[in-house]
C-alpha cells in the first residue's frame, strides 16, 4: 500500500477522530485511468484489483497489471473504430468483468462513458442515444438487450455496435476485437475538467435527465470508500449493484481503487440471499454495501452455517433502514450498519462515517465535501 489517495487530499480531523474537512487537489491533466490504475500497475503490478465470480461457474482474478493491459488493448480497439475524445459510448454490460477495463479504456481515450442498465426498453434506448449523441454501444449478449438496441429507430449518431459474448449478425465481436488489439498505448492529452461519465437519472417530470461529471468525480469518491465504506487496502470490498447504475462506480471502482483495495463482483441472473452469504464467506469479503432490504432478506434466509467473520464494516444506502434490521444484524454479526445518502449528481452527501456512532433512522451527518441545509 502506497497511500496514493493522500496525493489528492487535504484532510483535517476533530478531537473525536471524525473527519471535519476534506478537500481534493489534482493536477490539470488528472485522469483516473493513467494516474490511478496505471500508477498501481507499474509500481505494484501484482496487487489484486478485482475478483469476479459468476453463478454460471466462472471465476477470474484481475491484478492492476491485468486491468492496465486489458484497458490499453480496449483503448486501441476503440480508437481503431473511430472512438476518441468527447465521443459518447454507452456500456450495457450488467456484471460482466469487461465493464471494468472498458470504462478505464474510455477514460484514457477522453471519451464519455454512459453506463446503462440492461432493463432499458426500445424507447429508453432511443431517447438516450438521441439525447447524448451516443456514437458506440458496448453490450452484453445477455437479457436480449442487444435486440432492444437493434430495434431502436432514428439514432443516426450510433456508428459502432460491439457485443460481448455470443456472436450476433450486425455486431462486432467485442472480445475478439480487443484480443487482437495491441497492448501498447501511449497516454493521451486529457484534462481533469473535461467530461468523463454521464448518467441518466429521473427528474420531476418527463424523461430522465442527463448528469455529466468530469474526471475529478473519481476523486470525490475517496470520501465514499475511505470514510464510509472504510475499505481495507489489503482486503476486498463488495457493493451489490448492476453496472448500469451509479452505485456501481460509487462502490466498485473509483474510491476503492484509489484506496488500493480490491473489489468483488458477482454475476447473477436472480438475486438469492443465500448465494450472497456464500460469496462473502468464499471470498472473505472485508467491507460490504447494499440496500437495507437485502440485509433483511439475509436475516430471513438465516445466517447460520455462513462464516461472515471476515466482515469489518457494512454499509447501506438507497432506502430507509428498519430499526429491527439494524439491531438483528448487529446481534448476529457484531457490526452496525453505516447509512449513507447521495445522488447521481453528487458523491456521498450525508453519511455515517468512520468514528461516528450509527443510529437507526439517521443517515448520519453532512459530508465535509458539501454544505447541506435543511430547508422547510
Amino acid at each position: 500500500m502506497r497511500d496514493i489517495n493522500m496525493r489528492y487530499l487535504e484532510e483535517e480531523y476533530g478531537d473525536d477522530g471524525v473527519l471535519k474537512s476534506f478537500r481534493i487537489k489534482y493536477p490539470e491533466n488528472y485522469n483516473f485511468g493513467y494516474d490511478i490504475v496505471d500508477d498501481i500497475a507499474v509500481n505494484d503490478p501484482d496487487r489484486t484489483a478485482m475478483v469476479w465470480d459468476s453463478c454460471s461457474g466462472g471465476e477470474k482474478k484481475f491484478t492492476f497489471a491485468d486491468i492496465k493491459r486489458m484497458s490499453d488493448k480496449t483503448a486501441n480497439c476503440l480508437a481503431s473504430l473511430g472512438i476518441g475524445k468527447g465521443d459518447v459510448v454507452m456500456l450495457i454490460l450488467k456484471q460482466k468483468y469487461q465493464f471494468w477495463y472498458s470504462i478505464v479504456a474510455l477514460h484514457k481515450l477522453g471519451a464519455i462513458v454512459a453506463p446503462a442498465t440492461h432493463m432499458l426498453t426500445k424507447h429508453d434506448i432511443e431517447y438516450r442515444i438521441r439525447s447524448a449523441d451516443v456514437k458506440a454501444v458496448i453490450c452484453t449478449d445477455q437479457s436480449n438487450i442487444s435486440g432492444a438496441v437493434e430495434s431502436a429507430e432514428d439514432i443516426p449518431s450510433l456508428k459502432v455496435r460491439l457485443l460481448s459474448g455470443a456472436p450476433r449478425e450486425g455486431w462486432l465481436d467485442f472480445d475478439a476485437e480487443v484480443e487482437k488489439a495491441s497492448e501498447k498505448f501511449e497516454r493521451r492529452d486529457t484534462k481533469a475538467s473535461e467530461p468523463m461519465i454521464m448518467y441518466f437519472t429521473s427528474g420531476t417530470s418527463s424523461n430522465p435527465k442527463m448528469v455529466l461529471h468530469d474526471h475529478t468525480y473519481s476523486l470525490g469518491h475517496i470520501m465514499t470508500a475511505k470514510h464510509w465504506h472504510q475499505v481495507d487496502p489489503e482486503g476486498i470490498h463488495w457493493t451489490v449493484a448492476d453496472t448500469g447504475w451509479g452505485k456501481a462506480v460509487w462502490g466498485s471502482l473509483y474510491g476503492q481503487w484509489i484506496m488500493e483495495s480490491a473489489v468483488f463482483v458477482y454475476e447473477y441472473e436472480k438475486f438469492d440471499p443465500s448465494d450472497v452469504l456464500d460469496m462473502i464467506e468464499k471470498h472473505r469479503i472485508t467491507t460490504f454495501c447494499c440496500p437495507p432490504t437485502m440485509f433483511r432478506l439475509y436475516l430471513n434466509a438465516g445466517l447460520e452455517g455462513h462464516d461472515l467473520s471476515s466482515l469489518k464494516n457494512c454499509c447501506i444506502a438507497g432506502e430507509a433502514l428498519n430499526p429491527d434490521t439494524f439491531y438483528k444484524w448487529e446481534e448476529a454479526t457484531g457490526l452496525r450498519l453505516m447509512e449513507g445518502y447521495g445522488q447521481t449528481e453528487t458523491t456521498m452527501t450525508i453519511g455515517t462515517i468512520r468514528g461516528m456512532e450509527p443510529r437507526p433512522g439517521s443517515m448520519g451527518k453532512p459530508s465535509p465535501q458539501f454544505k447541506v441545509d435543511i430547508v422547510d
